[in-house]
């Protein structure tokens, strides 16, 4: 027997790996499907160090390993397959849609057998989670999170959440004081490991798109800086619980330019790889919390982070495939503007989250949210084309990850994961950030010359979707305020907005 392992289950610990140490193990890299989507160099040379670094390690510890680089994934079942008839392998169930029966059948076809088994590097089962959700076609994260705690023992003393609340969320919107200064982020010098993929990225991949506005390499990579190895995983988590941790929370949705990192952990490329698995970070967490007294506001809102979102996200996008990743339910048909590949714009927020993307692959939920989504969702941008941008653009990302992130929350292409779009004016980023002030834009200026982008839009998006949106619950005070806009000035928005639209196709905002 083999044990098959993909591309994001580098762990050892679990599953087959784990169950069964005396057989052979089979990786394979794929360029056809790292051709998908034009992503990140940091992206591809994250996942393809991380595999080669594995493999070597397997290889350290005496395993047999078979590392296949193919153009295409069934290239690699073939040539395995041809080299061992009528194999059984073994794989842990890949979370991104259909993917385990595909593998099945890519092994059948090619006269070997698969086992699919539960996939270990969650920390909710698809059993749990079903019995969780029973029929329901719309869930709710805060319900799902409370039902996680319970069943972990996690913050729990007893059956009462640690410190009488589940949620410290009003605690953690604070902004950084004027000399803010975070510690500095983990970095990794490249081995020579790591350096050679990086040139064979380099050269296998630049170019791999021709059309515009993928052409030409449309990131700006800097110094490569993720862990590639469970050991640099561990680090970073270590980092993270020593430097950054009793301040996360405060300023977790802090948004301050040219700082990317703030306090926040780093450890989703890790953890989506499989190099760390989510049990370890939360209970290296909350191990900090009982021997070191670190908040339990910033230790509560990472436990929510890791064992309620990712969890929920992934249990959400397994049910509700394929019809959540086509959802559309506001009917937003604009197409995704080029500067979001670029980062040519003029507004300082957008151009320095853009920027940070372009470099690093990266930026924190909330710049993710509620400037990149909410910015195109005002915008009106079909919700599929910011998710293939997320999905290409960040070293984290995989469909499982952006589909429910973007189409459900980021757009509210769907209400499967929230009951109301998560949308705001100038004021939500002048209050959470310090764009504003270096802006060439005017964040009280609604129309008119100079006047920021966000509001217009803002105002805009709630009239056109007034029918959709009007009678939410969760909503009715701004309509109120919408509606106390006389005509006169809802026009000028209507104008303001048709506007920008046209200018940010044509790289003018």
């Amino acid at each position: 027997m083999t044990v098959l392992v993909l591309g994001d289950q580098l762990n050892a610990s679990v599953g087959p790996l784990a169950d069964r140490p005396d057989d052979r193990v089979l990786l394979i890299e794929s360029m056809g499907l790292a051709r998908k989507l034009p992503y990140h160099p940091h992206k591809l040379t994250l996942v393809f160090s991380a595999m080669a670094h594995f493999r070597d390690r397997l290889r350290e510890s005496g395993r047999a390993v078979e590392y296949r680089q193919v153009e295409r994934f069934a290239d690699g079942i073939k040539a395995h397959l041809d080299a061992h008839p009528g194999d059984e392998l073994v794989v842990m169930r890949p979370p991104s849609y259909r993917a385990g029966e595909r593998l099945r059948e890519l092994v059948t076809d090619h006269g070997g057998r698969l086992t699919v088994v539960e996939n270990e590097l969650f920390l909710c089962s698809p059993e749990q989670f079903d019995d969780w959700a029973g029929d329901r076609s719309s869930y709710r994260h805060e319900e799902f999170y409370r039902f996680m705690r319970h069943q972990t023992g996690y913050l729990m003393d007893g059956s009462e959440p640690v410190g009488g609340e589940y949620n410290y969320d009003e605690e953690n919107r604070q902004t950084p004081p004027e000399d803010y200064e975070p510690p500095e982020p983990p970095v990794f010098e490249p081995d020579e490991t790591t350096r050679d993929v990086q040139s064979w990225v380099a050269e296998t991949f630049d170019g791999a798109y021709d059309e515009p506005p993928y052409g030409g390499g449309w990131a700006d990579p800097g110094p490569f800086r993720w862990p590639v190895t469970h050991e640099q995983a561990l680090s970073v988590l270590e980092s993270f619980v020593t430097d950054r941790l009793a301040q996360f929370g405060p300023y977790q949705d802090a948004m301050v330019a040219d700082e990317w990192a703030l306090h926040h952990s780093l450890l989703s490329p890790a953890i989506n790889l499989g190099l760390l698995h989510p049990r370890t970070a939360i209970e290296r967490v909350i191990e900090a919390y009982r021997e070191r007294g670190v908040p339990l506001n910033s230790v509560e809102g990472f436990v929510r982070q890791v064992l309620g979102w990712r969890e929920f996200t992934r249990h959400v996008y397994r049910r509700e495939m394929p019809e959540l990743a086509g959802a559309n339910q506001l009917g937003q048909t604009e197409p995704l503007p080029p500067f979001f590949w670029t980062g040519e714009t003029d507004m300082a927020c957008l151009a320095d989250v853009i920027d940070g993307v372009r470099a690093r692959g990266y930026s924190h939920h909330i710049e993710r949210l509620m400037l990149l989504s909410n910015f195109a969702t005002l915008l009106g941008v079909e919700p599929q084309q910011l998710n293939r941008w997320f999905h290409a653009a960040y070293v984290d990302a995989y469909h499982w990850v952006t589909t429910p992130n973007v189409v459900g929350m980021g757009t509210f292409g769907s209400d499967t994961l929230s009951t109301k779009p998560y949308v705001s004016s100038a004021n939500y980023v002048d209050k959470m950030g310090d764009y504003c002030s270096d802006c060439p834009y005017y964040k009280t200026k609604t129309t008119g010359e100079g006047a920021c982008p966000f509001n217009a839009l803002y105002w805009d998006f709630l009239e056109r979707n007034a029918e959709h949106l009007a009678d939410n619950h969760r909503m009715g005070l701004v309509y109120n305020h919408l509606e106390n806009k006389d005509e006169g000035e809802r026009e000028a928005i209507r104008e303001r907005a048709e506007a920008l639209r046209e200018r940010a196709q044509r790289m003018e905002l």
